[in-house]
């Protein structure tokens, strides 16, 4: 999936030389919560809006390059790397550089609209949660368990991940699941919910829009 389309510059970043009144000036006027910051005309990281209201406004940034902190995406990055990425850093902007450039930056809103518009949410299928510990299982044998039976494979993720567990969602076309589930309990697979229609599919991207209009707000 081509992200290129998606790096936006509608803000400028600020400089190591500015002061924090100008960072708190830009982050009244906007609902991100980190901004891109410069030193000497490369990029150096991002500046958070918590710490931006944490520091007088009389200070420069360079008296405080501590608080920056250094994280981006390139072009070529997987688009559930690039979501990840948001997560990791609790940011809702991920700036982008190219062969060591700045070039601009990602919303979150944008990657969360991308996922929302995937075969996983969109074609018609049944949900299967299964569980096994992370040494046992693989994607490999997941696939293979599931095309066996005749099924579709549209998509899979680790939902979960606990005390060297892993729950593994996937989103099954074409056939039923009865058989999937019971090859999966052959294979030693634990089934922690299975769902022929898409209530559980329904209800995941409930949040996910809920999430996309708070982002909105």
């Amino acid at each position: 999936m081509n992200l290129s389309g998606y790096i936006i510059n509608d803000v400028k970043p600020i400089s190591t030389a500015d002061y924090f009144a100008v960072a708190q000036r830009i982050f009244t006027q906007l609902t991100y919560s980190h901004l891109p910051v410069f030193k000497d005309d490369k990029y150096i990281g991002c500046i958070s809006e918590n710490d931006t209201h944490c520091i007088d406004d009389d200070k420069t940034i360079s008296e405080y390059e501590y608080t920056i902190e250094l994280f981006f995406v390139t072009p070529n990055t997987n688009w559930l790397d690039v979501l990840e990425a948001f997560a990791k850093n609790d940011t809702n902007i991920m700036p982008v550089l190219e062969n060591d450039v700045y070039i601009g930056y990602y919303e979150l809103k944008d990657i969360i609209a991308l996922f929302n518009n995937t075969p996983f949410f969109y074609e018609h299928g049944a949900i299967l949660i299964v569980e096994k510990a992370n040494r046992d299982y693989s994607f490999s044998e997941i696939s293979q368990i599931v095309e066996s039976n005749e099924g579709k494979l549209l998509g899979l993720f680790v939902s979960d991940y606990k005390n060297d567990t892993s729950q593994i969602t996937l989103k099954i076309g074409n056939k039923g699941l009865s058989a999937i589930m019971q090859t999966f309990r052959r294979y030693n697979y634990t089934i922690i919910a299975g769902h022929e229609e898409d209530s559980y599919l329904e209800n995941l991207k409930s949040r996910s829009d809920y999430l996309q209009k708070y982002l909105n707000i």
